[in-house]
């Protein structure tokens, strides 16, 4: 009996684990927002791929950037910047879950930049985006290693 209750809560533990997410979603190449500038989602009103030639490292992650003044820019305030939930989809937080992101399913809401995991996805946290910004932000710290 003890064996089992050891089994289950070691189990338990390791799922747990496993859905814990980085502070920053990223690539296998450790790229955030897979490449995209996240500068440009505010200067530019739309996504707009980045390149490892404008990298900048912030939070464990490399952060690509369309030309060097939006490297900078974002250099100077990357909170400002960054997309909230850790670059993780908006939607996914809400719902307890630290899944991927398409850079094209994107928000600015009240100054903020939010990614979603596709645009049927966007739609679906388009029905509350408030209701599911207070859910995420409640959930994003308990979803970190």
């Amino acid at each position: 009996m003890r064996l089992i209750h050891t089994i289950t809560m070691a189990l338990a533990a390791a799922a747990l684990l496993s859905a814990a997410a980085d502070a920053v979603h990223k690539n296998s190449k450790g790229v955030a927002v897979e490449g995209y500038d996240v500068v440009a989602y505010f200067t530019q009103s739309k996504p707009v791929k980045g390149s490892a030639e404008f990298a900048h490292h912030w939070m464990g992650a490399e952060w690509w950037f369309a030309s060097a003044q939006d490297r900078d820019q974002f250099a100077a305030a990357p909170e400002k910047y960054a997309p909230q939930y850790g670059g993780y989809c908006a939607y996914g937080v809400s719902q307890g879950h630290a899944v991927g992101i398409d850079p094209e399913a994107w928000r600015i809401v009240e100054g903020k930049l939010y990614l979603n995991y596709s645009k049927s996805v966007q739609k679906k946290w388009a029905e509350d985006v408030p209701g599911y910004i207070s859910k995420a932000t409640t959930n994003w710290p308990g979803l970190l290693k």
